[in-house]
């Protein structure tokens, strides 16, 4: 897959920049993009050497300007062969009763309207090129509920859902689509999650060996790496530390 150009979105931190390092190293052309520009020329500098990469401040939830990006990018880097969508949040554990409005709307305009702004703006390129894959970041939170998960839990759960029907909508193109689904990954994510507070966050990985980064890094460049007539379509992933929960029952003082 060398000299494939790959669009990465959140690429300034955690999956996103181990996927640049991971790409890098095979030789190809990188567009990444994050809100923060900071940590975008950080990278942009480790990598130089190794890889051709075009950085874009880019905040997702911008529609048009997540279009403007796309419909500006230089010649070398315009016809793009990956995207990752990887941009995405989670924001609060605060069961629904209690949870902030405002954290659900980012949640849904991050994970959900990010993610089909950047897929519009460039799945016709693929289409008119016959050949391209999209590779979404789900989560398990999509599939198995837990307290707290709630809007988190169904943005993701659309990010397997549209990946699907993404898939019967190109029968008949050579244009891939995989949802990948990690469980719990010690990254920036509950530092995010918590809204910095780093005490919290580490209670989350305490005493257990999450995933990494790098093991996301590895999966998505395995998954764009399988032959052209291979579509991975779905793959979870977890922690040997980390699996589903017994069904809850509540048991009132009466029984």
């Amino acid at each position: 897959m060398n000299e494939q150009t790959i669009f990465i979105t959140g690429a300034s931190a955690g999956f996103g920049a181990a996927c640049a390092r991971s790409f890098a190293r095979q030789g190809n052309r990188l567009i990444l993009t994050a809100r923060r520009i900071e940590p975008l020329l950080a990278l942009q500098q480790e990598l130089a050497g190794r890889a051709e990469i075009h950085i874009i401040p880019l905040d997702v939830r911008d529609r048009e300007g997540v279009q403007g990006a796309v419909a500006g990018l230089p010649e070398r880097f315009r016809e793009v062969d990956v995207l990752l969508n990887n941009a995405g949040l989670a924001l609060g554990l605060e069961g629904a009763q209690e949870a902030h409005l405002d954290d659900w709307e980012t949640m849904v305009d991050t994970n959900i309207k990010g993610l089909m702004y950047c897929t519009h703006a460039i799945l016709p390129g693929m289409v008119a090129r016959n050949r391209g894959h999209i590779v979404n970041i789900g989560s398990t939170a999509g599939a198995w509920p837990y307290p707290g998960g709630n809007v988190y839990g169904g943005t993701k759960a659309f990010v397997t859902q549209f990946s699907r029907n993404l898939r019967c909508d190109l029968l008949g193109t050579r244009v891939r689509v995989t949802c990948i689904q990690p469980g719990m990954a010690e990254t920036d994510f509950s530092k995010v999650r918590f809204k910095g507070d780093e005490d919290q966050a580490a209670r989350v990985y305490q005493g257990t060996e999450p995933l990494t980064a790098e093991d996301i890094a590895e999966t998505v460049a395995w998954v764009v790496n399988r032959p052209a007539h291979v579509n991975i379509n779905t793959l979870e992933l977890m922690s040997i530390d980390q699996t589903w929960g017994p069904l809850a029952v509540h048991r009132s003082a009466k029984g």
